[in-house]
């Protein structure tokens, strides 16, 4: 990797919407750390990104775990764009729901978050320059039921980047969300045909999102082109949802 070039941070780019996003931004010229869970996530980050970038484990639970490679990296790279695009779901009724299940959903979902950008914020500040891009989700606004730990974690991602934005504005610094409705990705799998063809009744567009359409709205905000646009949500549902 060159120290000259733009240098992205992806969480979850072994798959999915992570995975679109990386391959849009080298297509741009911008090399890439991606981030998965498993070294088997690691390594597929590394094929398919041969020489435009590498993957490293990071649990996203673990603070230390966060702290600790955010500043190994930062001993070689500049990151200039931050992209935190991973999360999980742990889905049940809120009187089914465990401790567990709510705290790790917070935690993954909201509170890494909170430490990435604060030790990633640094630099960006030191040079008067970044991007700060994170993907949230349709539930943070319509809600869900059996998902009050997921909604609640990307509601909570809303006021985070606003408050965010605020602060940083003056340097510099773009601090922006994407808020993806149903797109083909692993997240969906899960849905039987009733549910699927429940959600697909209602979006406008009468299909799923494709992670790549999701890739294309983070490239707009990572790039000079939205470079007056800060504290704002681009949704990309195909018109399930409007604001």
């Amino acid at each position: 990797m060159k120290k000259n070039k733009k240098t992205a941070l992806i969480t979850g780019a072994n798959r999915g919407i992570g995975k679109a996003i990386a391959e849009e931004f080298v297509k741009k010229g911008i090399q890439i750390i991606g981030t998965s869970t498993t070294q088997n996530g690691v390594n597929i980050i590394n094929k398919y990104l041969k020489e435009n970038g590498f993957g490293l484990v990071l649990n996203l639970n673990n603070t230390d775990s966060i702290i600790q490679n955010i500043k190994n990296i930062s001993k070689k790279y500049s990151i200039d764009i931050l992209i935190n695009n991973a999360g999980i779901k742990k889905d049940n009724l809120l009187i089914k729901m465990t401790d567990k299940d709510w705290n790790d959903v917070i935690k993954t979902n909201l509170t890494s978050i909170f430490h990435l950008i604060k030790y990633v914020l640094q630099s960006m500040i030191k040079k008067r320059y970044g991007r700060i891009i994170t993907i949230s989700s349709i539930i943070g606004y319509t809600g869900n039921k059996g998902q009050v730990n997921y909604s609640a974690s990307k509601s909570g991602l809303i006021g985070f980047h606003k408050s965010l934005a605020l602060e940083v504005a003056s340097k510099g610094i773009t601090v922006n969300i994407v808020s993806p409705g149903f797109i083909k990705t692993d997240f969906i799998k899960t849905l039987n045909l009733m549910q699927y063809q429940k959600y697909l009744s209602q979006i406008p567009m009468q299909r799923l999102g494709y992670a790549k359409e999701v890739a294309n709205a983070v490239m707009f905000l990572a790039s000079e082109k939205s470079s007056y646009i800060t504290g704002h949500t681009l949704h990309v549902n195909g018109g399930m949802f409007m604001i």
